[in-house]
């Protein structure tokens, strides 16, 4: 069980507060709950509202409409409540741009928003079939299965 309490100290501003986490060991659970706490400090501090270079224009899109970003013919498609945007950047800078806690690999060529995942069904191969918002339907290689699951906190 955690025990969470709150000590003020001027010493600390409220856009910095300092956290610690005091245990007699540095376990999985301990690992994990840091690992949370990074993310959530990550997520706060990364850009909500992402640049995307179309063609003919620059749009703002915001990270929570994003539901799937995916390659196809050297083409990066971002596809959102609002339309499917195309650009040249590459997944992989896209994934360090967005850099939230939602978003997760599920194959070498697409990445999803969590947020936007409705569910999972098992597919050919070991793959398994994702349903997203949109009536979007894409697959997970069974290569990212496993870290998609333990995402999900199913082991």
């Amino acid at each position: 069980m955690v025990r969470c309490r709150f000590e003020m100290d001027p010493q600390f501003s409220v856009a910095e507060p300092e956290v610690i986490v005091r245990a007699d060991s540095k376990n999985i659970d301990i690992q994990d709950l840091i690992a949370y706490i990074e993310q959530y400090q990550n997520q706060l501090s990364s850009a909500k509202i992402l640049p995307v270079k179309t063609n003919d224009q620059l749009i703002m899109l915001k990270a929570e409409a994003i539901i799937l970003a995916d390659i196809q013919q050297s083409t990066l498609l971002i596809y959102t409540v609002d339309g499917i945007f195309a650009t040249s950047e590459t997944l992989v800078h896209f994934a360090k741009r967005v850099d939230n806690i939602n978003f997760i690999q599920i194959s070498k060529h697409a990445y999803i928003n969590l947020d936007h995942l409705l569910s999972l069904s098992d597919s050919f191969s070991s793959n398994m079939t994702a349903t997203l918002s949109q009536n979007m339907k894409t697959d997970v290689s069974r290569k990212y299965v496993k870290s998609l699951m333990q995402h999900l906190g199913i082991k």
